[in-house]
């Protein structure tokens, strides 16, 4: 049975809060707010709870949710490193609508599904949202809706697609503009535009210098790929709030910690 909490009186946001980090901790699936559109999350270090996810809105393990953090210390501990650009790009835009991919920390045991390597992240500016990515470390979010329906922009509406698909429900009131965050490639030498979101283009290329966007992709790559073929090397998540860790199984880490394949390991 689901359960939704009105984030906007103050005894039902520490009582949502509360009951959506125990969520978590079970595996179990929580929408909440943030600055762009609702979304679904889970433990992204809970297989299981990262399929319960997928499963949830109807798409497959090509589709691996981005991760949303409460920190830069919590993104950091996420990724092999942030490139020539990444650091400047989160000075400016985070927390925000900019998603980054980066190459994943190889140490870190989770399953988000085909990430090739790579993991989307990002920490958005909404309050309530960050309260709770404090208290569970970073989450594997998508946007609160059935895969090919658009994302939800209010609790209602997020309810009505997943039901009791979702344990908790945080209701933070309608959601902003509803534009999905901007998605930028950090895992080569040149951050790469993979999705025009709330955050324009122009804005990116006057940090990072040059960007490269779809119109700049080959007609065909140099071993006969074609360009849309190319660009799906890479995975590119879906509208989310995002899109945006690590739960421990005996319990939810703090925002500062990230688990390695051998056991906890501080971020550093």
């Amino acid at each position: 049975m689901s359960r939704r909490y009105d984030c906007q009186v103050p005894t039902e946001r520490a009582r949502g809060i509360a009951e959506s980090v125990s969520a978590a901790r079970r595996g179990e699936l929580i929408v909440l707010p943030t600055d762009t559109v609702y979304g679904v999350g889970c433990d992204a270090f809970t297989p299981a709870a990262v399929q319960a996810l997928l499963d949830a809105k109807g798409r497959g393990r090509d589709m691996p949710p981005p991760v949303l953090v409460g920190s830069v210390r919590a993104a950091t501990a996420l990724v092999e490193d942030l490139g020539l650009y990444g650091q400047d790009l989160i000075d400016e835009f985070w927390p925000g609508a900019l998603t980054l991919v980066c190459r994943a920390n190889r140490n870190l045991s989770w399953d988000l599904g085909d990430t090739k390597g790579t993991v989307a992240v990002r920490m958005p500016l909404h309050d309530l949202a960050l309260e709770l990515l404090k208290e569970t470390g970073p989450l594997a979010v998508s946007s609160a809706n059935l895969s090919g329906r658009p994302p939800a922009r209010d609790v209602a509406e997020a309810e009505r697609q997943l039901g009791d698909k979702v344990s908790v429900y945080l209701d933070g009131g309608p959601t902003g503009s509803g534009e999905t965050s901007t998605i930028v490639d950090l895992t080569g030498p040149v951050p790469r535009l993979l999705r025009v979101g709330a955050i324009p283009p122009e804005k990116i290329r006057a940090i990072v210098g040059v960007l490269l966007t779809p119109e700049d992709e080959p007609e065909e790559g140099e071993d006969g790929e074609s360009a849309a073929e190319v660009s799906l090397d890479k995975p590119v998540p879906e509208a989310s709030p995002d899109e945006p860790a690590e739960v421990p199984a005996d319990g939810p880490a703090s925002e500062g910690t990230g688990r390695s394949a051998s056991g906890p390991a501080k971020e550093g």
